[in-house]
């Protein structure tokens, strides 16, 4: 859809006619919602996309979101501190919250739009989409890899070290690649259920594993002071623990009712937060200062590994949904509004195996083949998902009030909204700049010290 022919604003609630939810061209003309949305009507097609009920899309995000990033979050306390901690984990919650409603209501306003790249057209053009596009599939190739790295550590730790790690990390690869096969995410969803119960369970199974074994010179500091660079680079674990944004287009395209994704944006938001906060507080008093990143690396070696084997499925399926997203902009990209996207063609099937096993394939080699890839991933997170996640949301809701309202006279009318749309453009700039210097300075430390490795080592 063109620029100019853009659907103008969408109301959830009232917007609804014969039970389809419905929005005006720009034209001021009434159109169903599922005529100009992505995958339009889908009576007759071999392959369906629009299947998923409000509750799967909340365990999609909650197993892509809660998953390995939460288990940096007891050292970010034992950096901060316990109160400032926390206050960050709920602030950060109560702001991805914030601004999964202004990427809803984006989205309920324009259902063409499937990905960030869709969003980008329309906020600035051809170069938009293409920064946007490209940022995600970045992005989310570097999440599949560091689920990769995740699951290398859970099988290492399992098996006492027997294998050389990269062998870990190819082995974890092969069920990541075949889990993320389905061409709908409706396939994923119900693998996400298992997924979101081994994190809740290995969370709950490390935190007995430290209440059990303490560490013997464990103490809990209210409040620390530290420099900008070591404050910064410790919040940058809840900052990106919420880093899941990004997903949430493709996710709605897929809704049977679209006007219900708050609804698993609560959930998901209201289950990370309270998790986070409850998982970090009781890693970080039972362990103490010297908590490791990940936290269950703290443990017991028998708690380890009972935490570890359990968190296997999500690491696994959060990886899978990653590698399954980049793969499904691009195939969307190339067979939108063609039969290849609907239908079981042998060239549709073709590229999206090839689209598959690339994503999967470029996670490996640069998990295994770069030996300061956990960097590579702030940087993907400072660079992309600290505006996915923050910043751009407001520029979504500045863009629609202008363009379905009075322009600027809209903006000094609703004034308090404007202010918060603008702050959280600032708040995603200042955490892509100071995102990127850190992570930069900590790649300057670690060759510094010596504790890079070599590419493709054991």
């Amino acid at each position: 859809m063109t620029r100019e022919g853009r659907t103008k604003r969408f109301d959830s609630e009232t917007m609804v006619k014969n039970g389809e939810p419905v929005t005006y061209r720009a034209d001021g003309g009434l159109v169903a919602y599922h005529d100009v949305d992505v995958f339009g009507h889908e009576e007759g097609h071999q392959i369906v996309y629009k299947t998923l009920s409000w509750k799967l899309v909340a365990v999609l995000m909650i197993a892509e979101i809660v998953s390995n990033g939460m288990l940096s979050l007891p050292q970010s306390l034992a950096v901060v501190g316990i109160v400032p901690g926390v206050i960050l984990i709920i602030f950060l919650g109560i702001f991805a919250t914030y601004t999964s409603y202004l990427l809803v209501q984006f989205k309920l306003r324009h259902p063409e739009v499937h990905s960030m790249g869709d969003a980008g057209y329309i906020l600035f053009g051809p170069f938009g989409r293409e920064l946007l596009a490209f940022g995600t599939v970045v992005f989310a190739i570097c999440a599949t890899g560091s689920q990769l790295l995740a699951g290398q550590i859970a099988l290492s730790s399992l098996s006492d070290s027997k294998l050389c790690l990269m062998l870990y990390t190819g082995i974890f690869t092969i069920p990541v690649l075949l889990c993320s096969f389905p061409r709908t995410m409706n396939r994923l969803s119900w693998l996400s259920i298992p997924a979101v119960l081994s994190i809740l369970i290995a969370g709950i199974v490390g935190m007995i594993g430290a209440g059990l074994h303490p560490a013997e010179d464990r103490h809990v500091e209210i409040a620390i002071s530290s420099s900008f660079y070591s404050a910064f680079f410790s919040i940058t674990n809840p900052v990106f623990a919420y880093a899941g944004h990004f997903l949430f287009f493709i996710l709605i395209s897929e809704m049977k009712r679209p006007q219900d994704a708050m609804k698993a944006a609560y959930v998901l938001q209201g289950f990370a937060t309270t998790f986070y906060v409850i998982f970090a507080v009781v890693m970080y008093v039972y362990l103490g200062p010297l908590v490791a990143s990940p936290a269950l690396s703290s443990l017991s070696p028998k708690w380890a590994k009972a935490a570890w084997g359990i968190a296997i499925p999500n690491f696994l399926i959060a990886g899978s949904i990653y590698s399954h997203t980049a793969a499904k902009l691009i195939f969307t990209r190339i067979f939108r509004s063609s039969r290849h996207l609907y239908s079981h063609t042998i060239v549709g099937w073709s590229t999206w195996i090839l689209l598959i096993l690339f994503m999967n394939s470029a996670a490996f080699v640069l998990a295994v083949a770069v030996p300061i890839f956990p960097y590579i991933v702030g940087i993907s997170a400072s660079l992309f998902a600290a505006w996915y996640t923050y910043g751009i949301a407001g520029a979504f809701w500045l863009h629609d009030s202008y363009h379905d309202g009075e322009g600027v006279k809209t903006w000094r009318r609703k004034w308090v909204q404007a202010t918060l749309a603008i702050a959280t453009i600032f708040a995603g700039g200042f955490i892509c700049v100071a995102g990127m210097y850190v992570t930069v300075r900590g790649i300057v430390e670690a060759y510094r010290l010596g504790t890079v490795g070599s590419p493709f080592a054991c």
